[in-house]
């Protein structure tokens, strides 16, 4: 079985990029497996009095970044926008980041949900059938140029897909992912791994061979052993600006520790 990893999710609004780096340093000293971000160009709650107001940093800006003030924790986007940048882009910053790192990235994706982000910046709005499919289109085209890439990234870049749609999403993780990444309760993600798993029997994929990740409240740590129970080995916990308090991710960190020996 694999082990179990905590990430902390860094929503990066409400607070001057030196509380960020602070936080992201303070993670990796703590001793947590993955540090994420996310993809929006605006805060997506806490604004007062407009909650999606206030000050916030882009995405892949940030997690260069990272690459560069860290030395042992994994890093990526929870999740990244599929609809902002080109895919052959994309690849070319995720080897890019890959390699600034010495093999750290992880390549999170979805389909895009924040109709703000699409409205201000410019881009096509569309439905969730269309950025679905835009988001299926894409991830061939990605792989495709990981491989052209000179020099190619130091290592297979793990993809993580958000989203628990059973009739496409699930699909898609099925056929390109190694990380998936879905909230729930028990009952939900029991239900959906198996969906996962009926969708990797049809693409002939090892069900084993992708990681199941969630993302939780870091009060509900009397839940966890549960979760583990039923495939979960991947436990994200999300910290906000303006304070980034990290003191409950030790719990955690405990646990993890205790549950690896």
């Amino acid at each position: 079985m694999r082990p179990v990893r905590i990430a902390v999710h860094i929503h990066p609004q409400h607070i001057d990029y030196a509380g960020i780096r602070r936080a992201v340093s303070q993670a990796e000293d703590m001793g947590v497996d993955v540090l994420y971000n996310w993809d929006h160009f605006f805060p997506l709650y806490g604004g007062d009095p407009d909650p999606v107001a206030g000050k916030h940093f882009e995405c892949w800006t940030m997690l260069a970044g990272w690459a560069e003030q860290t030395e042992r924790v994994e890093f990526g986007a929870l999740v990244t926008c599929n609809s902002y940048r080109n895919p052959e882009l994309l690849a070319d910053m995720a080897r890019t980041i890959d390699h600034i790192s010495n093999g750290r990235l992880i390549l999170g994706i979805g389909s895009g949900w924040f109709e703000k982000d699409y409205v201000e910046y410019g881009y096509e709005f569309g439905t969730p059938r269309s950025r679905l499919a835009d988001l299926d289109a894409a991830m061939p085209r990605i792989t495709r140029r990981l491989a052209l890439l000179d020099p190619p990234p130091t290592r297979h870049i793990p993809i993580l897909i958000g989203g628990g749609g059973e009739k496409v999403t699930l699909r898609i993780v099925a056929e390109h992912a190694d990380i998936w990444h879905a909230f729930g309760n028990i009952e939900t993600i029991t239900h959906k791994s198996k969906v996962l798993d009926e969708w990797c029997a049809t693409v002939d994929r090892d069900p084993s061979t992708i990681a199941r990740s969630i993302g939780i409240k870091t009060e509900k740590l009397d839940q966890a052993d549960a979760f583990v129970d039923v495939g979960v080995t991947e436990f994200t916990l999300g910290v906000t600006g303006p304070d980034m308090d990290l003191g409950p991710v030790q719990a955690w960190l405990d646990w993890r520790d205790a549950r690896n020996r």
